[in-house]
C-alpha cells in the first residue's frame, strides 16, 4: 500500500528538478500524475513536450500512472486545461503540487519590465491560476455533497521568506506572495475540505545552478555513498506527506533542505512604540531611531 494510493495529483514544473522528483515520488507512492511542463528554458523562453514526457515514461517503465501537461500555467485558460486534464484522464483530482518556476534576475536598478512581469506571472499567477481551478472543482463538488479531502502544496523560497537574496526582487516577491496566497487559500478552502500548505526548498536545481553567488555551492561533488544534502530528492517527501488524505496540516509554511525541515512564522512584532497622544514626526524619530 502507498501513502497516495488512489490520489489524482498535478504536478506543475515536474519534468525536472524538484518537480520530477515529486512526480517519480507519488507515483511509486500510488498516485496517478498530471506531469506538467511547458519545458522552457531557465528564463522562461521556448517550449519542448520532452521533459514532461520523458517523466511520464519513466513512471510508466516502473508500473505507475502519469500523463504529459504543457500547458502554460501562467495563462488562466491553460491552468484551466490542466485541471480539467487531470479530472478527464482519471475521473477526480484530490492534489496540486504547484512547483513550476524560472529566473529573470536583475538589480533593481537596471530590471526592465519583461523581467518583472515573467518571473511574476510564472511564479505567483501561476500558482493562483492553478489553484482557482482547482478551488472551483472542489468547491462544486463539495456543494455537490461529495466528501472532499484535498491538498495544495505551494512553493514558495528562502528567497522570499527568511533569506533575501540580491537580484531577485522579481523572485523573491513572487515567493513572498506565494507564501501570503497559501495563508489565505487555507483558510477560505478549509470549509470545503481543502488543505493548503507551502514549501520553501534548497535543493540543486537548473534555477539553483544559475544563481549568482550559490551555483558552485550547489555545484560542489558529493563523495559516492555520502548523503546528498542538496540533492531535490530530498523535497519530495515532505510534499507526498502533505498530499496525504491523512495528513491534518494546513496554512503552513515549511523550509526544508537535506535532512532538515523547520516551519516557518511570518510577520510579526519584534518591538512596539507607544504615545498616549496625536505622533510628532521628531517623537517617531526619537523612539525608532
Amino acid at each position: 500500500m502507498g501513502t497516495l494510493d488512489g490520489r489524482v495529483a498535478v504536478i506543475t514544473g515536474a519534468g525536472r528538478g524538484i518537480g520530477r522528483e515529486h512526480a517519480l515520488l507519488f507515483a511509486k507512492e500510488g498516485a496517478s500524475v498530471v506531469v506538467n511542463d511547458l519545458g522552457g528554458a531557465n528564463d522562461g523562453t521556448g517550449a519542448d513536450a520532452g521533459p514532461a514526457q520523458q517523466v511520464v515514461e519513466e513512471i510508466l517503465a516502473a508500473g505507475g500512472k502519469a500523463v504529459a501537461n504543457t500547458d502554460n500555467v501562467a495563462s488562466w485558460d491553460g491552468a484551466a486545461a490542466l485541471i480539467n486534464q487531470a479530472i478527464s484522464e482519471f475521473g477526480d483530482l484530490h492534489v496540486l503540487v504547484n512547483n513550476a518556476g524560472i529566473l529573470r534576475d536583475s538589480f533593481i536598478a537596471g530590471m526592465d519590465e519583461s523581467q518583472w512581469d515573467a518571473v511574476i506571472a510564472v511564479h505567483l499567477k501561476g500558482h493562483a491560476a492553478t489553484l482557482r481551478h482547482a478551488a472551483a472543482y472542489w468547491k462544486q463538488q463539495s456543494k455537490a455533497g461529495v466528501p472532499v479531502a484535498a491538498s495544495v502544496i505551494n512553493t514558495a523560497s528562502a528567497s522570499g521568506t527568511f533569506m533575501p537574496n540580491a537580484g531577485q526582487a522579481n523572485y523573491g516577491a513572487a515567493k513572498a506572495g506565494i507564501a501570503a496566497l497559501t495563508l489565505v487559500a487555507a483558510e477560505e478552502l478549509d470549509r470545503y475540505g481543502v488543505r493548503v500548505n507551502a514549501i520553501a526548498p534548497i535543493a540543486r536545481t537548473r534555477l539553483t545552478l544559475a544563481t549568482p553567488g550559490m551555483g558552485a555551492l550547489f555545484a560542489a561533488e558529493v563523495p559516492e555513498g555520502e548523503f546528498d544534502a542538496f540533492s531535490p530528492a530530498n523535497i519530495s517527501p515532505l510534499v507526498a506527506y502533505l498530499a496525504s488524505a491523512n495528513c491534518p496540516l494546513t496554512g503552513k509554511v515549511f523550509a526544508v533542505q537535506g535532512g532538515g525541515i523547520s516551519e516557518l512564522a511570518g510577520w510579526h512584532d519584534v518591538s512596539t512604540i507607544e504615545s498616549d497622544g496625536p505622533w510628532t514626526i521628531d517623537d517617531i524619530a526619537t523612539k525608532l531611531g
